[in-house]
């Protein structure tokens, strides 16, 4: 049960709730022991999930709060909306553009690969390679909000290519496998069937927003445009922890010569990662990289990243550049 005021949320734990979690807590990490109620103090307007852990340390839903978090791999998380939230209103197409669904066998994984691709209704002038292909197609729906922007005219047409991992956590990883998967297999089969797109963007989302950052500082003529959605800056390539690692990439960005990239890179105010992003954006900033960056009252979760689509989508692709 929960009790909701204007900047604060009281968490009443069921009988065999032992830990209250959430992206406050960056969820299993750093779980909060509860034997009774709990306050918490949250940004005016926050957007929070959250669930309970039993004594085994298993996750469960909070049994007397109905609203789901929107959330593609896990069913326990439960939503609080504080008052004065607003969601970004993300346009709809007129017309739903057709995804085709593919598959391709990775010898740089050694594995099957499954990505989707959804072409503009006219030849598409920039081409964008999104992380977490399934989450960002059927959770977030990127497809629409893009197909949307370009009948208002407001961003170029964009081939969407969404491509799902099988292990995120090491594919994403400074793995020299997936960047080769991505170069030498990826690139030419969509080159050989869809054709070519001069320009090239990365997109992702915590992990998939480090791979992205970290491809285009090693192929920045390539991949010019970056969208980093809560982007996990806490990685080092010699380590594996990402809530402890140093910020490597931020590190290697700001020693290395400016490259020609341009950034949109956003986070939520209830998260780990927030110190992390904000100081790549100020590293941005001290470079002169021309970039945006934004935070959003809530956590490491789909709320947050489906609020930046639009946003992210004008500021690389749109027709005032």
């Amino acid at each position: 049960m929960i009790q909701v005021r204007k900047r604060s949320v009281t968490f009443i734990p069921p009988g065999n709730a032992k830990h209250l979690i959430g992206d406050f807590s960056d969820w299993d990490k750093k779980p909060i022991a509860v034997d009774g109620p709990l306050t918490l103090e949250f940004p005016e307007g926050a957007y929070i999930e959250y669930a309970f852990l039993d004594s085994q340390g298993k996750p469960f839903a909070d049994p007397d709060n109905p609203l789901k978090a929107q959330n593609p791999w896990w069913s326990y998380p439960r939503a609080i909306e504080l008052p004065g939230f607003k969601t970004q209103e993300t346009p709809h197409p007129a017309k739903t553009p057709e995804v085709r669904r593919h598959r391709m066998e990775s010898k740089a994984l050694a594995a099957t690969r499954r990505y989707y691709v959804c072409e503009p209704s006219r030849p598409a002038e920039a081409m964008v390679l999104v992380q977490d292909g399934v989450a960002y197609y059927r959770t977030a729906n990127l497809h629409l909000v893009a197909t949307a922007l370009e009948e208002l005219g407001e961003i170029v047409p964009l081939r969407l290519v969404f491509i799902e991992p099988e292990d995120r956590q090491s594919e994403y990883w400074f793995n020299p496998g997936y960047e080769a998967f991505m170069l030498e297999e990826l690139l030419p089969e969509l080159e050989r069937t869809y054709g070519d797109v001069t320009i090239k963007a990365l997109w992702g989302a915590s992990l998939g927003g480090l791979v992205s950052a970290w491809l285009a500082l090693k192929h920045p003529k390539l991949f010019p445009k970056i969208a980093m959605q809560s982007a996990c800056l806490t990685a080092d390539p010699s380590g594996g922890d990402p809530y402890r690692d140093p910020e490597w990439l931020t590190s290697a960005y700001a020693a290395n010569e400016k490259l020609p990239l341009r950034f949109y890179l956003e986070t939520g105010q209830i998260e780990w990662l927030l110190a992390p992003n904000r100081r790549f954006a100020a590293m941005l900033a001290d470079r002169g990289y021309p970039h945006a960056y934004h935070e959003r009252p809530s956590g490491h979760n789909w709320m947050t990243w489906r609020q930046g689509l639009a946003p992210a989508l004008r500021f690389l692709f749109g027709t005032w550049h």
